[in-house]
């Protein structure tokens, strides 16, 4: 069936009961009726054929007054039956006024525009909770925003929700959609219809489960206070840290959109934030993940900041701080160290990454340089039965020993073990680039011995 719009469709004692000692209108879904709901254009004009014609109605005052198509008032304690008879209104707001003439609720009409999926569940915040709308896919349906029992104006035993409503929709595997009175202009509502933008479609970046993604032990933290980040050579200020766990850039954004869907505390400090109620923190655009600039709950600032990333995705991130501008690190160079198994099997086996040439000191004299790494500590150490090792390198500020920063950095590496491993050594070149690899093959040691 479709949405009711021609009130022939709507029949007294089928899809419409009118109660006229409780002054009640009932709608229910049978006959033409279904849960695509009526108008309230359609139910008035119903409502006016019935008066008109049925002799055991007319004596009774009528119960609506349309103020608009779709703003409706009901009247003198008239009213619909129950919340089956409300979420069937479609196309309208309305308000009901008792007896005495004083409105005592207000609903207003939630339509969105834009694209949803038929069995997607958006919901709605406008209290602090989170309310699913009543039916799945693409909304119109009211929702209350005023309750006054006695009609007094004062909401102490009621609420007032006119000025407050976010609107979500998030699906998995499904960008996510929000929308909220400023998105339409308006600062407080009234009982009429309205229309938010509101849509979502595929995600090419969500490629795994929510329980696979879970598990990845990302975390989230809504800080109260800013927090310092340094990138490049500036420190910079955030108030939502995600601590990507060594994750890749999907890998971390996969994580926190699971996250941003839960209906428990996300927040990892002591402080509570429901995951459906948290703000967006990210988005790919292109390969690029970046961080929003977020509605922080807290007084840390807005800037999202991510720590924990994986080196090889360091040219690939960029990040909103607190002042809402975008920050990017220097272009980073990242690969791997990868050693055969004759130096993974030797426990003592160590290596040591030196530049070739360097104005303080070349590889094979007494003042060669250790090459440095994106935080400043020498690439070296224990192998310790890794088969690779991972490493980034300040290719656009590394000026070590006097070389010029920005170019391509000639390199020599060199291992050696004891029992298992004979010393190697095998030179390369860090270029402005990520993913590259450098080997390290040592012949097996037969000749070592320590009696």
């Amino acid at each position: 069936m479709a949405l009711i719009i021609d009130p022939d469709d709507l029949n007294q004692g089928t899809e419409v009961i009118i109660d006229k000692a409780a002054k009640t209108i009932q709608l229910l879904v049978a006959g033409n009726l279904s849960n695509d709901g009526v108008t309230g254009q359609a139910l008035y004009s119903f409502l006016k054929e019935e008066w008109k014609d049925d002799a055991t109605l007319i004596t009774f005052g009528f119960p609506m007054e349309a103020i608009t198509p779709e703003q409706f008032e009901y009247l003198d304690g008239w009213a619909p039956a129950d919340t089956t008879s409300r979420n069937l209104h479609r196309n309208c707001g309305w308000a009901e006024r008792n007896a005495s003439g004083n409105i005592i609720a207000m609903f207003a009409g939630i339509i969105s525009l834009g694209i949803l999926g038929g069995s997607d569940q958006p919901y709605y915040d406008n209290d602090g909770t989170v309310t699913n709308f009543n039916f799945s896919g693409p909304i119109n349906e009211a929702i209350q925003i005023l309750d006054d029992p006695n009609g007094d104006k004062n909401y102490a035993d009621g609420y007032d929700y006119r000025s407050v409503l976010q609107l979500y929709a998030r699906e998995q595997a499904k960008s996510y959609g929000s929308s909220d009175l400023a998105a339409i202009g308006v600062t407080a509502m009234t009982y009429q219809a309205y229309r938010f933008p509101l849509s979502n479609a595929s995600d090419l970046k969500v490629t795994q489960s929510d329980v696979t993604v879970d598990a990845y032990g990302v975390t989230i933290t809504f800080h109260a206070t800013s927090q310092s980040r340094t990138i490049g050579a500036t420190s910079r200020d955030f108030g939502v840290i995600i601590d990507g766990n060594n994750k890749t850039a999907e890998e971390i954004y996969m994580a926190v959109q699971s996250a941003l869907r839960k209906a428990t505390d996300i927040d990892a400090d002591a402080s509570t934030l429901i995951g459906q109620l948290a703000p967006e923190l990210l988005v790919f655009v292109g390969d690029t993940l970046t961080t929003k600039f977020a509605a922080n709950p807290e007084a840390g600032g807005g800037g999202v900041y991510i720590d924990n990333f994986q080196a090889n995705d360091t040219n690939r991130i960029s990040f909103q701080d607190n002042l809402n501008v975008t920050r990017t690190f220097p272009f980073v160079s990242a690969g791997n160290i990868n050693f055969n198994a004759n130096l993974q099997s030797d426990t003592t086996s160590e290596f040591w990454m030196f530049f070739t040439t360097n104005p303080a000191g070349n590889f094979g004299t007494s003042t060669a340089v250790l090459v440095d790494d994106n935080g400043g500590t020498d690439i070296a150490g224990l192998i310790s039965a890794a088969s690779s090792i991972a490493f980034d390198f300040d290719y656009d500020g590394n000026v070590q020993g006097g070389r010029t920063a920005g170019t391509d950095a000639d390199i020599t590496l060199v291992a050696i073990g004891t029992n298992g491993a004979q010393y190697v050594v095998a030179t390369g070149t860090i270029t402005r680039a990520t993913g590259l690899n450098f080997t390290l093959t040592s012949a097996l040691e037969r000749n070592y011995s320590n009696p």
